[in-house]
């Protein structure tokens, strides 16, 4: 760690001189990708007319396959919930006589790393900003719905996943799109719905995966090394320059490598930005209950902030799917390389992710702000407004914040890349070339997205990340059944004492 310090350091006074030089630099990255991203942007989020009340389709998409799989499933986010956490201790894993690269927990960390990330503390303070204190109820909702389809998308993920001759792993939506959908005779369409499935994912690896998470570093970084006077203002090229040097030196290791960060780097990070938050929240315990009350009379005001309780719904869906990814289908690729010969232990340990993301950290977030009463003041967004929060009652937390920021976009950056690369060689094929290909352009994309203004990197990510849902909740729907069935089977062994535990 001192020597990435060190190299850090070095790359700063290398760069300095070239300040006024690269001043148009974050303009012109920025220009250029707008009206790109207001394109995408449009054609995913179209909306819809109900009663005369507009919503963008792909949200009621979402929410309504996660209540369906809920109800489904018999409450499978409740009923699984206990044995899922057992699963994660280890209480159930075998000898390592299982196929596949990581275990449980080393599965759930990797995922965790991807979807605990800055859509925690900037895309809450996004949300609470646009749709006010209400947005949070909301939020809390998808997530708690969205713990039934990550339970459905991850058992599939191992269900039909892909063992490589060097014992490596790939699967994903992309493969029980199409070896799901040949078994039921469609064999066709399952191939259209992968390929789409994963050039939407590679694109959602450079927005939410990297762009977004470097630009809210970025200007986290900027705040805390003295805003217009710090090394990086208006460098935001020369940062994320730095961040891609560090995130390559992690990505070339692959799935292995990406673990033995995340496991030691997951609770870590998740230990210092809860921790905080929890003394902040009781530092100001007697205020508790009316935030709760400010949250849920918020959820169902018809003067929110944001088009009215509609606009709240949009605002807390939209950012609890963007934080989760439940039902986007990213997950499933990091759980399929789970050492596990039943797709339905892994599966029950993948709904715990809605769970933590969205339930509890998003949560502590938002009530940090609306605590602090900051989201009624005009000019602050994302991070800015979280730390400025966070500031009131811990004066010195930004730099603290900053320290969690970096950790929280490093995590989810480099378990982004191995999402982007499975469906990169799902399309270009396995090998060296493919592989250094896309991690050279992922790496690029973090440079990108540091240059970028906020709302053209979230419209972007947005976009991308939404649009994975589509072909993968097709895939979910036709697939459920398989699923119910090996869920109701390995209850009942479970109960008749046929699946051992080891510890």
């Amino acid at each position: 760690m001192k020597q990435h310090f060190v190299i850090t350091a070095f790359l700063i006074q290398l760069l300095f001189p070239f300040r006024l030089f690269a001043r148009g630099i974050d303009e012109h990255i920025n220009d250029a990708m707008v009206p790109l991203t207001a394109f995408m942007f449009k054609i995913i989020f179209f909306p819809i007319s109900i009663g005369g009340i507009s919503f963008p389709f792909i949200l009621l998409w979402l929410i309504v396959a996660a209540v369906g799989f809920t109800v489904y499933m018999g409450f499978v986010n409740v009923r699984g919930f206990k044995h899922a956490i057992e699963l994660v201790r280890g209480v159930y894993d075998a000898p390592d006589s299982q196929k596949g690269e990581v275990s449980h927990f080393q599965a759930l960390t990797a995922a965790l790393s991807a979807t605990v990330g800055l859509g925690n503390i900037a895309g809450v303070a996004v949300a609470i900003t646009l749709g006010g204190p209400g947005a949070t109820f909301w939020m809390i909702l998808g997530g708690l719905f969205g713990m039934s389809s990550k339970f459905v998308e991850c058992t599939l993920g191992v269900k039909y996943r892909k063992i490589n001759e060097d014992g490596s792993v790939s699967g994903g939506p992309m493969y029980y799109l199409s070896r799901g959908f040949a078994e039921k005779g469609f064999a066709g369409l399952g191939k259209i719905l992968a390929f789409f499935f994963a050039v939407m994912c590679i694109g959602g690896s450079f927005g939410l995966g990297n762009m977004f998470q470097a630009n809210q570093a970025f200007r986290q970084t900027v705040l805390v090394t003295g805003g217009e006077q710090s090394v990086f203002y208006q460098q935001g090229w020369i940062f994320g320059l730095i961040m891609a040097i560090l995130v390559g030196m992690v990505i070339i290791g692959g799935i292995r490598s990406i673990v033995r960060v995340t496991t030691k780097l997951v609770p870590f990070m998740v230990a210092i930005y809860i921790s905080a938050a929890l003394f902040i929240i009781f530092s100001h315990i007697t205020e508790l209950p009316r935030a709760f009350l400010v949250i849920v009379q918020g959820a169902f005001a018809p003067e929110a902030l944001y088009g009215g309780v509609v606009g709240v719904l949009i605002q807390g869906l939209r950012r609890a799917a963007f934080s989760n990814e439940a039902g986007i289908g990213s997950s499933p690729i990091a759980h399929a390389a789970v050492k596990t010969d039943e797709p339905v232990t892994e599966g029950l340990v993948a709904l715990l992710e809605p769970f933590l993301d969205t339930v509890v950290i998003c949560t502590m977030t938002a009530l940090v702000i609306i605590i602090s009463g900051l989201y009624t003041e005009q000019g602050m967004d994302g991070i800015a407004l979280t730390s400025k929060a966070f500031e009131q009652v811990i004066f010195w937390f930004p730099y603290i914040l900053n320290v969690a920021v970096l950790l929280f976009a490093f995590s989810t950056m480099i378990a982004w890349s191995y999402y982007g690369l499975k469906a990169w060689t799902y399309i270009f094929g396995e090998g060296l070339s493919s592989d250094v290909s896309y991690k050279l352009l992922f790496c690029t994309f973090i440079i990108i997205g540091s240059a970028m203004n906020l709302q053209v990197v979230i419209d972007f990510s947005d976009a991308m990340i939404f649009a994975m849902s589509f072909p993968n909740i097709i895939g979910l729907y036709l697939l459920a059944p398989g699923v119910k069935r090996d869920l109701d089977t390995y209850f009942e062994r479970l109960r008749q004492g046929e699946i051992g535990r080891y510890r």
